[in-house]
């Protein structure tokens, strides 16, 4: 199947460059514009769920849901996707991201990584993005304590300078961290680069794992381990819970709030190894 990065390879941009494009997320020349959708237009390109939903349409999740109160005031039997602010008196369904934070962490450790670095989003995180990221940084750091590993966290802005440069920050800082965790998708392709992954395995004793849907992990030319619950088993939850509500109030009972997670799920690709003692940042300088 072709991929993004091959599609980015032909248009001769990045890969988040080509992305955006073709989800409509950014504004680019008129001449690269062409040259990305000729390359997307190649037999075997199968875009994801952003780039099949129209430029300027969003799907978004809202803490502070302008319509929630009026979904209380009407009794309505609704399912939300996406946990809120206030979920009290709702039925809601979200992806397990405590648990999601607890496999990435896991995982590196188990390879036998000790010091580990989170990349996440920077202070001007979109608000669509809010609920993945409230809470990440701390539980990453409880979860790194509890299997005895050194955690570093790096926010990353999105532009440019600031995805480019993140890598080589993380390893300035700290030249001996050998696991990666990157929420922010915009980070990947610049992380693999850096790492010395250019179509073949990751480099000895590097692993980089994404918290990220599957879209964007298996868009890159290196495969990426990624942690997060699938989309087709959040909807089978939702649409379970909405199915229970409506039968509970058909019986002439309460439907009730209920907050259900959605199962974390690992999936392991070819961005992972066991570590090594010597720092990656020591083999660069070599």
């Amino acid at each position: 199947m072709v991929t993004i990065a091959d599609v980015a390879g032909c248009a001769r941009v990045s890969s988040s460059t080509a992305s955006h494009e073709l989800d409509g997320k950014r504004t680019i020349s008129e001449e690269t514009r062409r040259g990305v959708h000729r390359s997307a237009a190649a037999p075997g390109h199968h875009p994801g769920a952003g780039a099949r939903t129209p430029a300027g349409r969003r799907s978004d999740l809202e803490l502070d849901d302008q319509r929630i109160p009026a979904l209380r005031a009407e009794g309505t039997q609704a399912m939300r996707v996406g946990l809120p602010d206030d979920p009290s008196g709702l039925s809601c369904v979200d992806h397990d991201f405590a648990a999601a934070r607890a496999l990435c962490v896991d995982h590196l450790a188990d390879l036998g990584h000790r010091d580990v670095a989170f990349v996440g989003y920077g202070p001007g995180v979109p608000e669509r993005l809010a609920g993945r990221t409230e809470g990440t940084p701390a539980g990453f750091g409880e979860r790194s304590g509890q299997r005895g590993t050194s955690f570093l966290q790096r926010a990353c802005d999105g532009t440019y300078d600031g995805t480019a440069g993140t890598p080589a920050r993380v390893l300035a800082d700290r030249p001996e961290t050998t696991g990666f965790v990157v929420q922010n998708e915009e980070v990947i392709g610049p992380l693999l680069n850096r790492l010395g992954a250019d179509g073949g395995s990751a480099p000895e004793g590097a692993s980089v794992v994404g918290l990220c849907p599957e879209q964007p992990a298996g868009q890159h030319a290196l495969a990426l381990t990624a942690v997060r619950g699938p989309a087709q088993e959040l909807g089978r939850v939702a649409v379970e819970q909405s199915m229970s509500r409506l039968g509970a109030v058909m019986r002439g009972g309460a439907a009730g709030g209920r907050t259900s997670p959605s199962p974390a799920a690992l999936t392991v690709r070819r961005s992972r190894r066991p570590a090594v003692a010597e720092s990656l940042l020591s083999k660069d300088q070599s």
